[in-house]
Order: structure tokens, then sequence, then C-alpha cells
């Protein structure tokens, strides 16, 4: 479909998108949200950029196949796992470390963040995977 109103909106709306994803994964390991969520919010603006232009032309532009992002996906959740069992802790615990900031803060990451972001790139990988088979069946 080639509808210049939807490519039009596409280019503030896929921006806002991408934007709510990435804050909403960020958030997410503490609070509601996370991966699984932003995942679907970036699927969304993927879905919307193949129906405002053509399924084949956005397949073109992909850097990664549906199967590399669902395999990335689940390789960081698998990788997220190694660490608590090198700590002799139970299977999937959270670990987190501390890095000093320059301005007297630190920031912690820890593997449920890993963990989510691996959810990310997972529920993209399936989502692209759905929207492709689609366009074989039409």
């Amino acid at each position: 479909m080639n509808s210049v109103i939807l490519q039009l909106a596409l280019r503030y709306v896929r921006f806002l998108l991408l934007a709510f994803a990435i804050i909403t994964l960020l958030r997410g390991h503490n609070h509601p949200g996370g991966g699984f969520i932003g995942g679907l919010m970036a699927g969304l603006s993927l879905v919307m950029k193949g129906f405002a232009y053509n399924m084949d032309q956005l397949k073109d532009q992909m850097k990664f196949s549906s199967q590399g992002f669902i395999g990335t996906g689940l390789g960081l959740i698998l990788l997220s796992s190694i660490p608590s069992l090198l700590a002799g802790k139970e299977f999937m615990t959270g670990l987190w470390i501390s890095l000093p900031l320059p301005l007297n803060g630190e920031l912690k990451l820890g593997t449920p963040l890993l963990f989510d972001i691996g959810v990310f790139f997972a529920v993209i990988g399936v989502i692209l995977m759905f929207l492709f088979s689609l366009k074989k069946g039409a």
C-alpha cells in the first residue's frame, strides 16, 4: 500500500514509538514494562513502516532477519542466566554490579536488564516473522 499520508505521519510517529520503546525497556527491570512491552512498541513501528511503504521494501532495508533478532534475543537471555550459575546462586538469580560515574554517582547494571534486552530483541523478531508470513499468504 503506498499511502502518502501514512508515510508522512510515520516519520514522526515512528521516532516517538522507538523512543518510548527504549524508555519502557530501560525502566522495566525495576517497574512494570520492560522487554516485552518495549519490543511490542518497537515492532509496531516496523509494522507501520511495512504498511506505509511495502513489505518487500522493509525486508530489503532490514540489516538483520527476523531469525537474527530471535537468535540474538535468546542468546542474551541465556547469557543473563550464566552469572548466577557462576556465582553459585540459583538459576536466573539477579546480580548487579556498580560502576562509578564521574560526577559522584554510580550506575547499577544487572542481569535483569540483560534479560529484558534479550526479550526485547526476541519479541521484535517474532513480530517481524509474523509480519513477513502475512505477506506470503496474501
